[in-house]
């Protein structure tokens, strides 16, 4: 059955407007119609695929769920290694770096410019952009080897399944963390609690499990979101000078970055954002447990190079445990099945 022009160019329209509009919500935070307008350009666009099959593309906006669920994860191996980060514990520890990093620029002694901002406390995340369309997700693993859980990040609003604007490389790996804000993890446990069901015991686990799920419908119901922060592999190279400038081009494709975000000179700067961040940590939505710093020159970066399994240009500076006091008010004793 041949789709009619009207129909194929009517599917477009509605895929291009439903991707803004996602845009528009989920990295602008700035939508610019009512929920009513864009669950009836979905059902719409939903319709016109039902009609005509030959519609449906992977990346249409209709296509978020996976039908059936996976028998085991794959293996997907990182072209580019997804490395760990040394830490800070105290504001000694961050001198100390900001002093190494300096040391061995030797010329560029002066005062280092760093990208910096809240370090999640989620899963992180390798995506695979090929042709502006996302073909693969992989977890961190164990830095050279991750699952392919491309099925479940699929269903992530904020993850675009099509990249928008134009001027994104051929292939672009975009890494970042997948996170799950704090209202949605207190209406999962509200939710569990009323069936019955056990609750999460923080954020990451609830991520975590959550992205790992073999039927992503069960994903698909987990409000889970993700900030971008790094790249993997990327053809024709780096796609700014600095860090910052990197990082901020992805939000013109689509995808979403830290709004707190920021440029600072000198470790000063750097210790004054860490306990900006620290006071308002509480009112984030979101669970993070340190301040990432990186150099924010990438020919600086490429200097400064590798150690072990982690760059000598990024740091985070954790935030102290957090412990509160607690008093046993019983013991109860039982017997074991076996005695």
């Amino acid at each position: 059955m041949s789709v009619p022009a009207k129909a194929r160019r009517r599917a477009a329209e509605l895929r291009e407007q439903i991707n803004l509009h996602n845009y528009r919500y989920y990295v602008l935070d700035d939508p610019q119609v009512p929920d009513s307008e864009y669950d009836r350009q979905l059902r719409e666009l939903q319709a016109l695929e039902a009609e005509y099959p030959e519609l449906i593309t992977p990346q249409s906006p209709t296509q978020r769920v996976g039908a059936q669920p996976l028998a085991g994860f794959t293996e997907v191996t990182h072209r580019v290694p997804m490395l760990s980060l040394d830490n800070a514990f105290s504001e000694e520890e961050m001198i100390a770096f900001d002093r190494r990093i300096r040391e061995r620029l030797g010329e560029h002694s002066d005062a280092i410019v760093y990208s910096a901002e809240p370090k999640l406390d989620g899963l992180a995340i390798n995506l695979r952009y090929q042709s502006g369309q996302l073909v693969q997700a992989a977890t961190r693993g164990d830095g050279n080897q991750g699952e392919d859980v491309t099925q479940n990040v699929r269903t992530i609003s904020s993850v675009p399944l099509q990249l928008i604007g134009s001027g994104w490389p051929e292939i672009l790996e975009v890494r970042g963390e997948i996170y799950l804000p704090l209202e949605g993890f207190e209406r999962l446990n509200r939710d569990a609690a009323a069936a019955g069901e056990k609750g999460f015991a923080n954020p990451r686990n609830a991520a975590a499990g959550s992205l790992r799920q073999l039927d992503s419908r069960i994903t698909a119901r987990r409000p889970l979101a993700m900030y971008c922060y790094g790249f993997g592999e990327i053809e024709g190279g780096p796609l700014a000078e600095t860090q910052s400038e990197s990082i901020r081009r992805l939000a013109d494709w689509g995808l979403r970055i830290s709004p707190e975000m920021r440029t600072v000179t000198g470790v000063e700067e750097c210790l004054e954002y860490y306990r900006r961040i620290g006071e308002r940590r509480h009112s984030l939505g979101y669970e993070i447990d340190g301040v990432v710093f990186k150099v924010d020159r990438l020919d600086l970066q490429e200097r400064l190079g590798f150690v072990s399994r982690a760059p000598r240009w990024a740091i985070a500076q954790k935030f102290p445990a957090q412990e509160e006091m607690t008093r046993l008010l019983n013991i109860d004793i039982q017997v074991g099945r076996t005695g």
